[in-house]
This record gives C-alpha cells, sequence and structure tokens, in this order.
C-alpha cells in the first residue's frame, strides 16, 4: 500500500506536536513530514538570529529532534521526508553562512537520529532583489550542498532539492531549480561528485502553478530524480498551500506523469492549515486523506 501523508508545521504549532499526530492518524494517513524548520524559525534567520538549540554540539542537538520519533513511534505513524529550517545562505554573510552551515550540518544528524531516510533543504537564494546569474546560482548551490555529503553519507539521509520561485511588487518570477533542465544538471553533478545518489528531488506543486509551468512535464523531465513530494494548490498567483481542487492545478496531469514514471513513493500534502478554523481540522484531514486513496487508487490504473 502507497503511504499517503502531510506535514506537521501549522498543525503543530495550533494544537502540540502530540494532538497533530493523533489527527493525522486519526484521519488515515499512514505518515507525515516533519517540519523540523519548526525548531528555528524562518524570521529569525532572516534577522541573523543564533538559535539556543543549534548552538549546542551535534549530540545534544540531536535530543531536540527525537520528539517526532517518540511521537510518531506512539501513534504508528511512518516519517517519511522531514523538512529543514531555512533559509541556510545568505551572499556574502560569511560568519553567519558558517553558522547556519552548521545547523544544515546538526538538521542531517537529526532527519538520521529520527530515522528519516530524506530531508528537504531549500536551495540557497536571497530573493529578486538579490538574485544572482544563472552560472553563479549553479556555482553557490553546488558548493553549498556538497559540502553536506559527508554529513548525509555519515547518517544515511538524501538531500532533496525543492523548485522555488521569487517575487517582487506582486509579480512571480523564475528563482532557483524552477527550472527542471537546471535542476536536472544540479542534481546530477551533485550525486556526481559524491560517487553515489545522495541528492534527490522534491517537487512543490503549487511553486510550479505559480510560475504557469506544467506540472506533468516537469515530472518527466526529473523522472527518477523526484524522491518526494509537496503537494497543494493556489490560485495560480499565490503561493497559498491550499489542499487540492481548491485551487486550478491540472491533477489529472499530475498524476499522469507520475504514473509515467512510476513513481513509487509517498504521496504527501503541504497544507496551510492555519487557513481553517481548528473545529474545521479533523474533517480536512479526512478529506485530505481520501484525496490521497483517490491519488494512489487512480496511479495503479
Amino acid at each position: 500500500m502507497r503511504i499517503t501523508g502531510v506535514n506537521t508545521f501549522s498543525l503543530q504549532k495550533a494544537l502540540g506536536l502530540d494532538e497533530a499526530c493523533r489527527l493525522i492518524k486519526e484521519a488515515g494517513f499512514q505518515g507525515m513530514d516533519a517540519n523540523l524548520d519548526i525548531l528555528f524559525a524562518h524570521d529569525d534567520i532572516m534577522n541573523r538570529r543564533t538559535n539556543p538549540i543549534f548552538d549546542l554540539p551535534e549530540e545534544e542537538c540531536i535530543k531536540h529532534f527525537l520528539p517526532w520519533k517518540e511521537t510518531a513511534e506512539k501513534y504508528g505513524l511512518t516519517i517519511y521526508q522531514a523538512h529543514c529550517a531555512f533559509p541556510g545562505y545568505f551572499h556574502r554573510c560569511g560568519a553567519y553562512n558558517d553558522y547556519l552551515f552548521s545547523m544544515l550540518e546538526k538538521s542531517v544528524a537529526g532527519c538520521g537520529a529520527i530515522g528519516c531516510s530524506k530531508l528537504i533543504i531549500h536551495p540557497f537564494y536571497n530573493g529578486y532583489e538579490h538574485s544572482l546569474a544563472p552560472e553563479e546560482d549553479f556555482e553557490v548551490n553546488f558548493n553549498r550542498y556538497a559540502a553536506l555529503i559527508p554529513a548525509a553519507k555519515k547518517h544515511h539521509v538524501m538531500i532533496c532539492l525543492e523548485n522555488m520561485f521569487l517575487a517582487f511588487r506582486g509579480k512571480i518570477y523564475s528563482g532557483v531549480c524552477s527550472e527542471m533542465e537546471e535542476t536536472c544538471r544540479l542534481v546530477d553533478a551533485l550525486n556526481e561528485k559524491a560517487g553515489e545518489k545522495c541528492f534527490g528531488f522534491c517537487l512543490d506543486t503549487g511553486h510550479l502553478l505559480v510560475l504557469g509551468r506544467d506540472v506533468k512535464q516537469a515530472i518527466l523531465d526529473l523522472g527518477d530524480r523526484l524522491q518526494a513530494l509537496h503537494i497543494h494548490d493556489n490560485n495560480g498567483q499565490a503561493d497559498q498551500h491550499l489542499p487540492p481542487y481548491m485551487g486550478v492545478l491540472d491533477w489529472n496531469r499530475f498524476l499522469q506523469g507520475l504514473r509515467e514514471i512510476g513513481y513509487p513513493y509517498p504521496l504527501s500534502f503541504e497544507i496551510a492549515f492555519n487557513h481553517f478554523d481548528r473545529e474545521l481540522l479533523p474533517s480536512l484531514l479526512r478529506l485530505l486523506r481520501a484525496t490521497g486513496d483517490m491519488f494512489a487508487c487512480r496511479l495503479r490504473e
């Protein structure tokens, strides 16, 4: 049976990890995408703050990841993928970049410690106003990811890149890993450097949609590089993280693409649950689980 699952972030923020996992299990999901990024807030990183958890030596830091493992085991859930804190790099910000790199290494170790084999680490970029030329972008990302190869091998964790976008004055632009040809080149170069398959790709359907990219073609271009999914919908203009069919994505083409490459991995939703009243969360989770079951059934046809 194919695993279906959902992200923990906004559920955990609203309800706590135990209650979030209880609801995920009661909805019928088999697994979860553990939002480890909750350990180091995005706003804190953007403001160049440090974090007491990641100030600790690796062995002590890892203990802060273990609640995901303990709670997953309590409810019989699989942690099939996890999400790292981000961003992990600022252009020309050497000392803080060293600190963020240490955070990334400890996150890989923490991911391994909770028994999760795939960690999604956002590509390294600094937004529209500080965007780099394509080859410089490639070099920064290659060097930054390649430096994580020893940690990935040591902790048996595959690092998954993700397609991103840029926004400026209400307009959406291509970002790092939004062009599949360049993405495939980067993933292949990293795996060649590693000498084994240490890197894969997490395809974010909502990020594709705001850029007007064809989801089926993106999946076909990625082929077996595709190792994880962030499944969500939007209105085609903003990254809303809505459940499927609440936006405008063509879910038939999504399934056609997965079927053609024989995608074998979990179907993972990444939803902004804070859009919904708490009272609706159990019903929403059941709807998502039913959607995942339908997707899984259609992939078998």
